[in-house]
């Protein structure tokens, strides 16, 4: 076998297998990039649903999940406490109550004016538990007749005392506060009649 036949075995030889690493080197270079295409696992985490167990919960009990790194409350009002929600002595000293006066939505379609909850769950609450002024997060304050707080006008709520909001146990603001809308009532929907899944809308059945 000739010199020259040998060379040229080797050049092919060594032509594919520079090829061969070339390609693998694109590989690694891009994948940088393509790895920017998928979200992350805390982006994901940060909008994923939240599953709550309510089946324990106590009235006047609340709890605290986080969502989209907002904290979200869900908390049970007692028979008094959805009266007083559609007391006219309270509903007189809101700033919208049925929440239709603020140009920007705060709460789904699905949900009832008064409880801002789904219809026939109205004794469970969920809301964003930020307030609409500054992004403070409000004090739980469920027990009506509360002395610093207005005494008997007060039906129970949360307060903010970052700047004197305050909220009714719907999450609907107070006329003359500084927050100048309801709390947000975020997408919500019962999976059981004991679990809540925070982050999906409730579907029509």
């Amino acid at each position: 076998m000739s010199e020259q036949t040998i060379d040229l075995k080797k050049r092919r030889f060594l032509t594919k297998a520079t090829s061969v690493v070339g390609a693998v080197g694109v590989g690694f270079a891009a994948w940088p990039f393509l790895s920017t295409w998928k979200p992350s696992a805390k982006a994901k985490a940060a909008g994923a649903p939240v599953d709550v167990d309510i089946s324990k919960l106590e009235a006047g009990q609340l709890v605290r999940v986080l969502w989209r790194k907002k904290p979200v409350w869900i908390f049970k009002r007692d028979e008094k406490a959805l009266e007083s929600l559609d007391s006219e002595d309270l509903i007189s000293k809101l700033a919208d109550a049925d929440g239709t006066g603020n140009s920007k939505s705060q709460q789904p379609g699905y949900v009832t004016a008064n409880y801002r909850s789904i219809e026939n769950k109205e004794s469970v609450a969920v809301i964003v538990g930020v307030c609409t002024h500054l992004g403070c997060s409000p004090t739980y304050r469920p027990e009506p007749g509360a002395a610093d707080l207005g005494g008997d006008s007060w039906k129970g709520g949360f307060y903010c005392p970052c700047h004197g909001s305050k909220f009714d146990l719907a999450g609907r603001v107070y006329a003359g506060v500084p927050a100048p809308t309801n709390l947000v009532i975020p997408p919500y929907q019962y999976v059981t009649d004991s679990l809540i899944r925070v982050g999906v809308d409730q579907q029509n059945t």
